[in-house]
């Protein structure tokens, strides 16, 4: 495939916000709430933590980058791709190095995660700079109908997608696709859910957006298990390759970037990764305890161009 090609982006350190004179909004039941941690400067939430462990709104661990002008803001959020490195430029943080961990649709966000000590010294309005890459990847022997977006390549590395050849194990055809009948893909996810419970996000562009999972910690599709930040989750017939909507026997793979939301139609969100139809996917399931893909540990073994 073509090399791929990165943007060194803007973002800006976004300020909690609320609409003018109301304080709060209105959960599934009718009842008021005051949206603590959606978007801004969020500290004490980190990956690996419960999505449904803090009494908040949208929760993401890290900054919320945003964007003053609405072009740069939009491509901001859809170039960015998670594992992506972030340079804090300006402020008392300035120097500190993060990567981004997953986006937000409602008017274009980028959530970004670094150390506690930068993380406490950020302030709304501080700059960061987003390397972005990764958007047209096509991992080499994928089979063909399978697509990947919003993850950097050496991240896609590290995550638990084996691409076998059929009667051989870790197949490498270093040929991009390949026909889907020639390979699958093993994938080791946390759980699956049908696409009934996507809300917030189905008919948006999966590039710039992600999709809410209406489910609270004792939904029974959820099967007892608890859901973390920066797990792999599979959606079982949904198909994000354009805008993100239901297709029958297509599934889709994505990480788990912020909490719950007492608002109906909203949850934890999944920021989509991979793509394809069902029959191309082997999927294994992780017993409850296994660390999720995305970790500190994980980020923390990607390269980092800035101290090179």
């Amino acid at each position: 495939m073509p090399d791929l090609v990165a943007n060194n982006l803007l973002g800006i350190a976004e300020h909690a916000a609320l609409t003018p004179m109301v304080a709060y909004r209105i959960d599934r039941d009718g009842h008021p709430y005051v949206p603590i941690g959606d978007g801004g400067i969020v500290q004490g939430v980190r990956l690996g933590d419960s999505v449904f462990a803090t009494d908040g709104d949208h929760v993401a661990p890290g900054v919320t980058l945003v964007h003053p002008d609405a072009g740069a803001r939009f491509a901001l959020t859809a170039f960015a791709c998670i594992g992506n490195e972030v340079i804090v430029r300006s402020g008392l943080a300035a120097g500190s190095i993060g990567r981004v961990t997953g986006k937000r649709g409602e008017s274009g966000r980028v959530i970004a995660l670094l150390d506690d000590d930068a993380m406490a010294k950020l302030l709304p309005g501080d700059q960061l700079s987003v390397r972005a890459v990764g958007q047209g990847f096509v991992p080499d022997g994928v089979p063909q109908g399978v697509a990947v977006l919003n993850v950097d390549p050496e991240l896609f590395a590290l995550l638990p997608f084996a691409v076998t050849g059929a009667g051989d194990d870790d197949a490498d055809t270093g040929a991009g696709a390949v026909a889907s009948d020639a390979v699958s893909v093993t994938v080791a996810v946390a759980g699956v859910l049908p696409s009934k419970v996507c809300g917030n996000g189905i008919g948006r562009p999966a590039q710039m957006w992600d999709v809410d999972l209406a489910v609270v910690a004792d939904s029974p599709d959820l099967g007892g298990r608890t859901m973390r930040l920066g797990e792999l989750w599979a959606i079982e017939h949904l198909d994000v390759r354009h805008n993100m909507g239901y297709r029958r026997d297509w599934v889709t793979f994505g990480i788990i970037c912020h909490g719950g939301s007492p608002l109906p139609g909203h949850g934890p969100g999944l920021v989509p990764i991979v793509t394809g139809p069902r029959s191309a996917f082997r999927l294994e399931v992780q017993d409850a305890d296994a660390a999720p893909a995305l970790t500190d540990a994980v980020l923390a073994a990607l390269p980092s161009r800035a101290r090179s």
